[in-house]
């Protein structure tokens, strides 16, 4: 019984096969973009929760105009989820502005006016 073996030939010279060398390239964590990533997510979450919590404000208002006018509807609890509503608005608020300051200030430290 005859065995048969099987070479492979490439079509590159001896002497550049020899000096490919395949190189994976990974992606470094960057902390700058993290950093900058991480504020400018934080601003427009904020952003948009102060905007429904407005929207919750504006609601309950709205709930305590109809209490006003119609003295037979009583609606519990408004009070209370009002002022939750204002209360996180302003927090929200602020972490929005306080975000943005520090991503200001980051941007401008860096281009180093």
């Amino acid at each position: 019984m005859k065995t048969h073996k099987v070479t492979h030939q490439s079509s590159l010279p001896s002497n550049t096969r020899n000096k490919l060398v395949l190189r994976r390239t990974r992606k470094r964590f960057n902390p700058k973009v993290f950093i900058d990533r991480t504020i400018e997510t934080t601003a427009i979450v904020s952003l948009l929760l102060t905007g429904f919590s407005g929207v919750g404000a504006i609601g309950c208002w709205g709930l305590e105009i109809i209490e006003t006018n119609n003295p037979n509807i009583i609606i519990s609890g408004w009070e209370y989820q009002k002022n939750r509503s204002l209360g996180a608005m302003l927090v929200c608020f602020s972490a929005f502005l306080g975000s943005s300051l520090v991503g200001a200030s980051l941007s401008i430290q860096r281009d180093k006016f």
